[in-house]
Order: structure tokens, then sequence, then C-alpha cells
């Protein structure tokens, strides 16, 4: 992983309000997908229990969820639509960040488009009946809640939370919780969308396998920051461990960082060659540096993969949907098998 001090996770975890819905919880645009909305869909009883562990019970689905950016994309895929989010959503020009995947950001209500960032107060006026997000292993650390307001803001409204990196689970596993959630808020798993979505996240696996088995190349997962160069260590990401069931050959950096949780190891640029790889996984959020803004650093102009064109984009916080994560899985896929062995 990269960057990130609890922020030590990936970079967040990996080097670095506008006026919306009032919220019914509706179909996302997936045509024949959308799960029911209205009186009848909203008067049901809902019930899910999280990975805190904690069972919500509420006396009908809720409508106003507002989740954080990326688990709301998540449920948007499956047909869910959420109406207000935090985390990263939009960049600087309005577009949408890599984590805000099919989102109709320019609809949402957002309440903080950046780590630390939280209106509360719009939070509190909005009158949210669900708060969605994720963990790391500690399940009092609610990812992009900060932690100075975290009782205030979990104090307005119930909390689900679903933990993204316990160790030992990956991503397919964290995508049928996803998929679990989506289905108590009315999300039809069996839709003709969700069906051809998992069919494709099916091959999507089948085809990586294939690929790291045909080519064994060196994969390295990392993130580039101003100062820093972050080899991250594939056990501790659940997209990494997953990778590695499936095959792919990701480098083991061997200096990892204790002080956050040996996520990555640290590299100066001046070192950022350490490590040979034929194929660089390069984190491509919003906070980390792309190709574009590398170009001046001499050490990563001279790395094999770079000169070769060998990048392919790292979802570094990834995406738990079967149609998101199918298209990160196939483009590294065909890098993988369409990469030379340059060491």
């Amino acid at each position: 992983m990269a960057f990130d001090a609890k922020l030590g996770r990936r970079g967040l975890l990996a080097g670095g309000g506008a006026l919306g819905l009032t919220g019914v919880l509706a179909a996302c645009g997936q045509g024949d997908d959308a799960p029911g909305s209205g009186d009848a869909a909203g008067a049901q009883p809902w019930e899910f229990t999280d990975d805190q562990p904690a069972t919500v019970k509420l006396d009908q689905t809720p409508a106003k969820i507002v989740a954080f950016t990326g688990m709301a994309a998540a449920l948007y895929d499956f047909g869910i639509e959420v109406p207000a989010v935090f985390g990263p959503t939009t960049n600087e020009d309005g577009s949408p960040t890599t984590q805000a995947g099919n989102l109709p950001v320019a609809d949402l209500e957002v309440f903080g488009n950046v780590y630390g960032e939280f209106d509360v107060e719009a939070y509190a006026a909005y009158g949210p009946e669900v708060l969605m997000t994720h963990f790391y292993y500690d399940p009092a650390t609610l990812w992009y809640v900060p932690e100075e307001s975290h009782d205030e803001i979990t104090g307005l409204a119930e909390v689900t939370a679903l933990n993204v990196d316990d160790g030992a689970n990956t991503q397919d596993q964290i995508i049928a919780r996803h998929a679990e959630l989506a289905e108590s808020l009315g999300a039809d798993l069996d839709s003709e969308s969700n069906a051809a979505n998992k069919e494709r996240y099916d091959a999507a696996v089948e085809a990586l396998k294939a690929a790291a088995a045909a080519n064994p190349v060196k994969v390295l997962a990392c993130s580039a920051a101003a100062e820093t160069f972050y080899a991250s260590n594939p056990a501790t990401g659940n997209d990494l461990r997953f990778f590695v069931e499936l095959g792919v050959d990701i480098i083991v950096p061997d200096a990892l960082d204790e002080a956050t949780g040996n996520y990555y190891e640290l590299l100066s640029w001046e070192n950022a060659d350490k490590y040979a790889a034929d194929v660089l996984l390069l984190d491509n959020r919003v906070q980390a540096l792309q190709p574009d803004a590398l170009t001046e650093f001499p050490t990563w102009n001279a790395l094999p993969a770079v000169q070769e064109g060998q990048i392919v984009g790292w979802e570094a916080e990834p995406m738990y949907a079967y149609g998101l994560a199918a298209a990160s899985i196939e483009a590294l896929a065909t890098a993988i098998q369409n990469a030379k062995k340059l060491v």
C-alpha cells in the first residue's frame, strides 16, 4: 500500500457541500434494475448486521443514507442510489474522482470532499437515517469520519460499517458483503445488469489468472508523492492479496514501515529503483502523483517499466462492486498479458 497515517492506511492509504437530493431510495439508473421505491418500498422494515458487528434495525428501508463515496459508488453499481456522501467525490474540475465510480456526482449532497473535512452542521440539518462507511481492522475508526468529530457524527444517525481489511479478507469477499448490503436495501442481485456485471467480473478474474500463469512478470504496487515513493506490501491490501491468490507475482518490500502498520516501504526518490519490476501498478487516486506529473523525477524516468510504458492504474482503495472491480482487474490482466520481461 502506500501512504496515509491512519492515513498510514493505504496512503491516505498511499501518499496523501453542494445542494443535492433530499433523498429517496430509488433506482440508480440501471433501467430494469431499479429497486423498489416510493411508499411501498420505504414502508418495509430494514435490518442489517455489519462487521463491527452491530445490527441496525429501522422501521422502514432508509431513504436518507449518507455514505463514504467509495461505498456509495459500490451500492450505486448494484442498483441502490445514495443521495449524500462524504469522501473524495469530485476533482477540481468537477469531474468524478476514481473513487466515485459511476456516481452522478453533480446531483449529490457532499458533506466533505477531502480527508478530514466533514460538515457536521450540514449533516445534522440533512436529517440522516443511517451513515455507511468502511473501517480497517478497528471499527472504532470509521473511514473518512474525522476523529475529532466522530462522537458527534455517529450520534446523529445509525452507523453501518464494513471491514475492508482484517488482514485476511480479500476484495472478492468484500464485494460479496457489499452485495448483501445492497440487497438488504432493495437491490435485485439477479437483475439483468447485476448478472452481466458478475459475468464480466468472473471473466476478468479468469483473465488475470490466465495472464499471470502465461506471463509471470514481476509487479510492483506503488504510489508516488512529492517526497516519497511508496512500495506497497501485498499482504496488507485486500485486492493485492486476491491478485496474489490468482497467481500475480507482486514484489514484497523488505523494509516495511512498522510505524504505519507495514503497509509499505518508504523510499526516497533517489532509491525509487530499489525494486526491479516489469510492471508498475500505480496508485491512481487524486492524492497520488500520476505519470504526467512524474516526468521531473529522473529516477522515475529511468525505471525500466516506465521506459517501456508498462504502467497500469491501481485503485489503491478498491471498488467493491462487480462492474466497477471488473474494469480494474481487466486492465491489470491486459497489462500483464502484454508486458515484456524487463528484469
